[in-house]
């Protein structure tokens, strides 16, 4: 087997929440700050945490800002998230086949879990690591090596998979390989700036590279 422990970001990654993280937003900031940020603009606070998203937009208010994002987007998270095509396929093969998996995310716990929960994957992870777990988030090195070092495996044996540059970074700054989803809203050009060692076109590209028989 070329990996044994494979580590994911969520949020665009497993989970489909780029149109319930984009509208959040926008519901927090664009009464405020009319006409300052288009829908796109939001793209640039995928992947940083809320308080230095927040920051940027008014560092006075920030941590204001994240509570009413917090709410807005716990209430409204159901109804705005999809999920990516055959993620759970693919993970449930990768888990029979032995493989460690584990969750490296920025979000806090409590949202982390009710998007595994919403998926019914919660029980296929060894690991899962929120921002509650580290003192730094992506892409600084601590959420990935907290993971290894909690799966037990060694560094050139585990793969960091994700959805934007945190992720790569994060990864390659713990000393660990990547890769890049090509269903990542920024699209798969941003990403390779990054120079993942792979681009995933399809959840089940990760069987080949692992090494584990389709059956998704």
């Amino acid at each position: 087997m070329n990996y044994e422990a494979l580590l994911f970001d969520f949020d665009g990654t497993l989970l489909n929440t780029n149109d319930l993280i984009i509208e959040t937003f926008a519901h927090v900031i664009d009464p405020k700050f009319p006409g300052r940020y288009k829908r796109e603009d939001y793209l640039k606070f995928i992947g940083p945490s809320l308080i230095e998203s927040f920051t940027e937009v008014d560092p006075l208010n920030a941590e204001a800002l994240v509570a009413e994002y917090r709410t807005w987007n716990a209430e409204n998270h159901d109804a705005l998230v999809t999920e990516f095509p055959n993620v759970k396929e693919v993970l449930i093969a990768l888990r029979e086949a032995g493989v460690r998996l584990a969750v490296v995310s920025t979000k806090r716990g409590d949202t982390l879990h009710k998007g595994l929960n919403l998926m019914g994957i919660t029980d296929l992870f060894d690991v899962i690591i929120s921002q509650d777990d580290v003192t730094h988030v992506k892409p600084h090195p601590e959420p990935v090596e907290t993971a290894i070092a909690r799966l037990g495996v060694d560094k050139s044996k585990a793969l960091m998979i994700g959805d934007n540059s945190h992720d790569i970074l994060g990864g390659h700054n713990a000393g660990v390989k990547a890769a890049g989803v090509a269903w990542s809203y920024k699209g798969k050009d941003y990403l390779a700036q990054y120079n993942p060692e792979y681009m995933l076109e399809d959840m089940r590209d990760l069987l080949q590279i692992v090494g584990v028989e389709s059956h998704a």
